[in-house]
């Protein structure tokens, strides 16, 4: 079915966790706190507000004012430049030394030198699915911390997101409308998006900077990407069966009735 192809191949397609890692999603009762710096004031409180909506939508508990940011923005005249700087001033703040933190050096490498509009790196967290506690060896430990098994096919460790870091080039981005832009950055900081360009094939708001005449915000495909991936019960051991889930999941929210793409 035309449908169901054009969804698992837009799942595979924008879903970039780490190698090896399953989908990170942020925790519902810690939630996020939203930060934008190096904007007129008016647009980084745009950006906040919009970022926060759009994560309560999908259940995420979001901070009051003056909480401690877990997702900043933060705009630049040179954006590869503040990239490079922030990388080499707290390189552990982007890649910390424990399985499962972030993408590859080669892909952090890529982040820096990037010459795309809004540039973006996560950072996550193996947890015990049950307590909560972190479920890998850190620096300094000896030995991983025990986590209950739940046999060869599923998995007691979730991954956390703990950390989004978003650079948005002021002059790159300048083409686009103060909405789009908003609603590209909630889904790139909610998810972990690849940094890879588009088109994609389908109604979404990650082509805003790849067609000539890209949506106007968050679609219903983007929206049920979101929405399939926070329901989604991702304990599945392969990541590869993750991503089958939430595939499942988003394709019954399309066929529900949400918009199509066309030829």
């Amino acid at each position: 079915m035309r449908t169901q192809s054009q969804v698992e191949t837009f799942v595979d397609s924008i879903t970039a966790p780490p190698p090896g890692r399953g989908p990170a999603r942020w925790e519902a009762r810690s939630g996020v706190c939203v930060g934008a710096v190096n904007f007129r004031s008016d647009i980084a409180q745009a950006l906040i507000d919009r970022v926060s909506a759009v994560a309560t939508e999908v259940g995420l508990r979001v901070g009051e004012p003056g909480c401690a940011s877990n997702i900043t923005i933060i705009g630049a005249s040179d954006a590869p430049a503040l990239a490079a700087a922030l990388v080499a001033q707290s390189p552990n703040a982007f890649r910390p030394d424990y399985a499962g933190s972030a993408g590859s050096r080669a892909a952090l490498d890529r982040f820096v030198s990037s010459n795309r509009p809004v540039r973006w790196w996560h950072v996550a967290m193996p947890v015990d699915a049950e307590t909560g506690a972190v479920a890998v060896r850190l620096p300094g430990e000896e030995q991983a911390p025990y986590v209950r098994g739940e046999g060869l096919l599923r998995t007691n460790v979730r991954n956390d997101l703990r950390r989004a870091h978003i650079i948005v080039d002021i002059e790159r981005a300048a083409g686009v409308s103060l909405p789009q832009l908003a609603d590209y950055i909630a889904l790139v900081a909610l998810v972990q998006i690849t940094p890879e360009p588009g088109p994609f094939g389908v109604p979404t708001i990650l082509d805003l900077f790849d067609v000539s005449d890209p949506p106007g915000g968050l679609t219903d495909w983007d929206r049920s990407y979101l929405a399939a991936l926070y329901d989604a019960d991702l304990r599945q051991r392969n990541p590869a069966s993750q991503a089958g889930e939430i595939a499942d999941r988003m394709l019954g929210k399309v066929q529900a009735g949400t918009e199509a793409p066309t030829d």
